[in-house]
């Protein structure tokens, strides 16, 4: 019991640190300030935001710490890296120091370097306690990472809505004070255990993600659809959300008495949507994966040409097999999916880098923080939604890369409309979808890269994957900075005005992010053939 609950209090930990470390979300509220107080152009502010992307680069050295120093101290380091690396550049806003603009990129490094060092963490604490509901864990929590941004929105403007450099302050301070809180539940963690887990156990984990899903969709809701007046009575109303998800431990310690009280009717009556022994949908899944694995077949008969060589050319066989470092960069599969997610999920991440930007030059200037919580509220949403094929694979299961090929379709709408006009409500329609389908990719990418090359190595191989974050950070904001200093040119502002100054970077991130729509559905025929295999053993162990 008090190791079941132990695990609850180690989950909820990590969903406040996911909550106030997603910092590099708030970059556009301040970067107008930032590139005021040095004096620079476009294009070396986008150097700046690289910069902060440019920290997952460096992701694989948390999992070295991780080797040698124990798990709480890897907390710590990445909270002071955060203090450090926001609250410097807040005494340069205020104008209270001086620095050159290299020492400046270096702080955004070393910012950018915590964000990935609190992730690396947090993978581990869900992996580590929640063995057999891992992308339940991973989805719940990193979802919260996408609230960041709207979370620290309320915080600034209940303290101070006129002070941009209030966003660097909170950035530094936050993350450390949420790390003390958290601290207590990370040195209680339970001790591994090697003991297979009971059916009842998996039933009550079920239930428990269930509602834990429900509070965190009501707090997306909460952030999104009310008004935030007055600001610190909303504000209050969102770490009360937050704080609530604590009663979840009791209802561990009261599962023996809900299964004595409660008739088994009731019982049965919710076990429709958990059991997964139910005949009727252990023969619906059969058949679908029995179609699914003929399909496949015919395939391998009829496959010839261009066909072959795209489709079938060493693709994976079985999924989780675990692959090195070596293996990995030699894997077709893995440069279709590392592609996939250069063109989509990277291409929202730089998008609301520039969301400042973008609104200043259409005029609205105003609407900066409104589009940043619209932004990080669906990508919140986004990330949610990425648990549904765990949710519904006792229904209708369907390969990871099939949702990640779904996810990418919001992308390239969402620029076509932002290229068509310039209107306000489609600014904001746009940055919706853009973060729904950002949100989506970054949750399930932990997930699908520990499906497709070995669980044992997800460490290593999705800190590999994440590298295309800041090499698609500089090459798209390089893009947009030459389109938008190219602009300024024309007239004798310093500041570009109207739609032309971001109408080819729309068109051109369109087109990309139609590129990563067809590689991923690529990547979904290559390995759907694996998904079905691993499905079929699922459900003959069922059975």
């Amino acid at each position: 019991m008090a190791g079941q609950s132990r695990k609850w209090m180690i989950l909820m930990a990590t969903i406040w640190i996911q909550a106030f470390t997603g910092t590099n979300f708030d970059f556009s509220a301040y970067s107008s300030e930032l590139k005021k107080v040095l004096d620079i152009s476009q294009m070396e502010l986008n150097y700046l935001a690289t910069a902060s992307d440019l920290g997952k680069a460096f992701g694989w050295s948390s999992g070295l710490a991780l080797i040698y120093l124990p798990i709480w101290m890897v907390m710590f380091i990445a909270a002071f890296m955060g203090l450090f690396g926001y609250g410097v550049q807040w005494l340069l806003i205020r104008r209270i120091i001086t620095l050159p603009y290299f020492p400046v990129f270096l702080l955004c490094l070393l910012a950018g370097c915590s964000i990935t060092w609190f992730n690396t963490f947090c993978f581990v604490l869900c992996t580590q306690n929640f063995p057999t509901n891992r992308p339940l864990a991973i989805s719940l929590t990193v979802s919260f990472n996408g609230v960041s941004a709207a979370l620290y929105n309320l915080a600034a403007k209940a303290i101070d809505p006129t002070s941009y450099s209030l966003y660097l302050l909170l950035n530094a301070f936050i993350p450390l004070f949420t790390s003390f809180a958290a601290l207590i539940p990370i040195l209680r963690q339970p001790p591994p255990n090697s003991n297979p887990i009971s059916t009842e156990t998996l039933r009550h984990d079920r239930i428990i993600f269930i509602i834990l899903f429900i509070f965190a969709v009501i707090t997306g809701i909460y952030l999104v659809a009310i008004p935030p007046n007055p600001a610190k009575l909303f504000f209050a109303g969102a770490i009360c959300l937050l704080v609530l998800p604590l009663g979840v431990p009791g209802m561990v310690y009261a599962r023996s008495w809900f299964t004595q009280n409660v008739t088994p009717r009731v019982i049965k009556r919710t076990s429709f949507m958990l059991d997964d022994d139910d005949d009727d949908d252990l023969g619906l899944r059969k058949k679908l994966i029995n179609g699914g694995h003929d399909d496949d077949d015919d395939d391998d008969r009829d496959g010839n040409g261009c066909w072959e060589i795209v489709i079938m050319s060493d693709r994976l066989v079985f999924l989780e097999e675990e692959h090195d470092a070596k293996r990995l960069l030699f894997r077709i599969d893995f440069w279709l999916y590392y592609f996939a997610y250069f063109c989509g999920g990277t291409i929202g991440l730089v998008y609301s880098n520039n969301l400042g930007q973008i609104a200043q030059s259409l005029g609205l200037a105003s609407t900066t923080s409104t589009l940043i919580t619209l932004y990080s509220s669906f990508s919140f949403f986004g990330r949610l939604l990425s648990a549904l094929p765990d949710f519904l694979k006792a229904k209708l299961y369907v390969a990871r890369t099939g949702w990640l090929a779904i996810a990418l379709v919001p992308t390239p709408l969402a620029f076509l409309m932002l290229s068509l006009t310039d209107a306000k409500i489609a600014l904001q329609i746009g940055t919706c979808l853009i973060g729904l389908s950002s949100g989506f990719i970054f949750s399930s990418a932990v997930s699908i890269t520990s499906e497709l090359f070995g669980p044992k190595s997800v460490g290593v191989n999705h800190n590999i994957l994440i590298t295309n974050i800041p090499i698609g950070s500089l090459f798209y904001g390089l893009v947009s900075a030459f389109v938008y200093d190219g602009n300024v040119l024309l007239t004798t502002a310093s500041v570009c005005m109207g739609r032309d100054c971001y109408f080819g970077t729309f068109v051109l991130w369109g087109c990309v992010s139609v590129l990563g729509l067809v590689l991923s559905v690529l990547l979904f025929l290559r390995t759907r053939h694996a998904y079905a295999g691993l499905e079929r053993n699922r459900i003959s162990l069922v059975s």
